[in-house]
């Protein structure tokens, strides 16, 4: 692995990738084994919910393979039941907790776009928050030079939190812009722009020679 000085970011702390066991029945699915797909721009959500978001995306983007991961099993199971009533090809639901799946299923530099749409704020537990992890650092391995991690939020606080640690830690280009009012993508999205509350959005974009510790990084799943 690169030593701290090589690296692009200032986060010291690594994460253990090694030690991750993978999801229970884990495969890997066709969207990254299949070759035709592969060629086709990787985008990436986690915490899919009951799938608004994913279905949405899906069908406005038929040339793009969108895996969607969603960790509860009530709202999986409804998000899989209308994924296979629309039956886009260009979807992928998976059931899984998002770090483990995401270490042993991405290879290096292969996502166009991450996002991460209304993650619970974890405001008693401030490290869980994405940013604040060191396993953001494997999802920045994963994403493609000129790629873009999208976060949105209702909190203003975790907002700002998202947004300096993105500018001070990550090393990253950031734009922060409020959700417009009409917006839909998910269901906490209509519920809070219903209530008249402001949501934002921070783009963070992975610059070209960036550089982390999981850049070669594999499983044995893919040796």
């Amino acid at each position: 692995m690169l030593d701290q000085q090589k690296m692009s970011h200032k986060q010291s702390r690594a994460f253990q990738a090694d030690k991750l066991s993978p999801p229970r029945d884990f495969t890997i699915p066709e969207a990254l084994a299949s070759t035709k797909k592969i060629n086709q721009p990787l985008v990436l959500e986690i915490g899919a919910g009951k799938g608004k978001h994913a279905l949405l995306f899906a069908s406005q983007n038929p040339n793009k393979q969108l895996i969607a991961i969603e960790r509860t099993r009530n709202k999986f199971e409804a998000f899989s039941k209308l994924a296979t009533e629309h039956n886009l090809t260009n979807l992928t639901p998976v059931h899984a907790d998002a770090i483990a799946w995401i270490v042993h299923a991405i290879k290096p530099k292969s996502i166009a776009c991450i996002y991460i749409l209304y993650p619970n704020p974890e405001q008693h537990n401030p490290n869980q928050q994405w940013l604040n992890m060191p396993f953001f650092e494997f999802l920045l391995s994963r994403l493609s030079e000129g790629g873009e991690v999208i976060l949105a939020t209702n909190i203003e606080s975790y907002m700002g939190n998202a947004q300096q640690q993105a500018k001070s830690i990550w090393c990253l280009p950031t734009l922060c812009e409020k959700v417009p009012a009409d917006s839909q993508r998910t269901h906490f999205e209509v519920k809070y722009l219903a209530r008249n509350e402001t949501c934002w959005q921070l783009t963070m974009t992975k610059p070209k020679g960036y550089r982390t510790r999981f850049d070669n990084w594999v499983t044995a799943h893919k040796k």
